[in-house]
């Protein structure tokens, strides 16, 4: 069991390390690749709160006010604040964000299919809230 749990999260670092160079590689930062992935797709409305993004990357709140306020200044994302008292932010991809993740979306489906076919590890969407 150990042997297999150790080749299992080898792979999973390959394909996390795989992920970093290829973010990279398109100009952004990993951070910001993940960022761009929970606003685009973590809630399945395309776009996302401070609190829920903070969920999305299990980093601290006030960590993610800073990286989405450089990911603005990169035209990643654009904020809007929905509430009279500036707490409710809404984070939706830019133009440029969209593209940037579409990238990088394709060369990952590229990447997973070579990890699933080296692990047999198959994914799972998220279960609805009817499951």
């Amino acid at each position: 069991m150990i042997r297999e749990l150790a080749w299992f999260r080898y792979q999973l670092r390959r394909f996390l390390r795989f992920s970093e160079k290829a973010a990279r590689t398109v100009g952004v930062t990993p951070q910001q690749h993940q960022l761009l992935l929970g606003v685009a797709g973590y809630t399945g409305r395309g776009w996302a709160t401070i609190s829920e993004l903070a969920e999305f990357l299990q980093e601290r709140h006030n960590a993610v006010v800073g990286l989405v306020e450089r990911a603005c200044r990169h035209g990643l994302v654009s904020k809007e604040s929905i509430a009279r008292d500036h707490r409710f932010v809404r984070v939706q991809l830019t133009p440029r964000g969209r593209k940037v993740l579409a990238r990088l979306a394709m060369l990952h489906r590229r990447e997973l299919a070579r990890f699933q076919a080296r692990t047999g590890f198959m994914l799972a969407s998220k279960p609805s809230e009817m499951d």
